[in-house]
């Protein structure tokens, strides 16, 4: 491709042939490492944001964006709906409808109906420790404006 560039073997080719000794090619090569240096980082910035413009808001893009960043081997961050669990609802006495409790587990507010937020992602408790403004930020960039 055109963004594919050998510096060292433009620059010797460039030279003319009396010229092309050893010392002067040394020469040669301790110039253009600037040039070969800022090249580099163009191609990794121009890779970085072609995965970026591969990725979006879709759940099947965001976690492969989340377990290749933070979790490459065991890929254990998952996106789930939030809405987790199904209300279990109690009857008042003056409803005269009985009811059997049975076990109910208390689960938090969140974890209900609309709770103020689209998706919720699970992430295992060791990554969460260094990495969590890393996750946010990286969350919000990919995620839709219109989720929460």
């Amino acid at each position: 491709m055109w963004y594919e560039v050998n510096i060292k073997k433009l620059s010797v080719l460039l030279l003319p042939t009396l010229l092309r000794k050893p010392r002067i090619i040394s020469y040669l090569f301790s110039l253009t490492k600037p040039l070969e240096i800022l090249h580099y980082n163009w191609q990794q910035m121009r890779s970085d944001n072609i995965y970026k413009l591969e990725h979006n808001g879709q759940v099947c893009y965001l976690r492969k964006a989340l377990n290749d960043r933070f979790d490459p081997q065991k890929r254990r961050i998952i996106i789930v709906g939030a809405q987790r669990y199904k209300e279990q609802y109690i009857y008042t006495k003056g409803e005269k409808k009985p009811k059997y409790l049975g076990t109910m587990y208390l689960r938090r507010s969140t974890d209900f109906g609309d709770n103020g937020v689209d998706f919720l992602v699970l992430v295992p408790a060791e990554l969460l420790d260094e990495n969590n403004y890393e996750m946010k930020a990286l969350i919000d960039y990919y995620k839709l404006a219109s989720k929460r």
